[in-house]
């Protein structure tokens, strides 16, 4: 009865283990709309903004995470360091500088729709 019952616990243990890594995997990406600016000032972190850096603002993510976007509408992707706060408008859930909206090609839309995927904070 005893090796029922720490086989059922080990079992157990294993399924929490994967529920945990499953949820901690979905949690790194994110969909909805990206926009851009070219702000000059000084960021949230504390950095010179630079329009011709691959950056973006992001309202929750640590400063120096690196995340890849995708356009869902072209499937063009990019690699940015987060070093901002924002977007602050319902929906968007990435400001993007204005090289990388220009290479994602939604420069001229103003907002495209995206997923964005933490990659780390090694990753770019």
């Amino acid at each position: 009865m005893r090796k029922t019952f720490v086989a059922h616990l080990c079992a157990s243990a294993a399924l929490v283990g994967v529920l945990v890594s499953t949820h901690q995997a979905s949690a790194a990406v994110q969909s909805g709309k990206a926009s851009w600016y070219a702000m000059t000032t000084i960021t949230a972190s504390g950095e010179r903004a630079n329009p011709n850096a691959m950056v973006a603002a992001h309202r929750s993510l640590p400063f120096g995470t690196c995340v890849n976007v995708k356009n869902m509408r072209n499937g063009r992707s990019v690699v940015v360091r987060i070093n901002d706060r924002g977007p602050f408008i319902k929906g968007r859930v990435i400001d993007l500088s204005r090289v990388a909206a220009t290479r994602l090609g939604f420069k001229q839309a103003g907002t495209a729709p995206v997923r964005i995927q933490t990659i780390g904070r090694k990753g770019c």
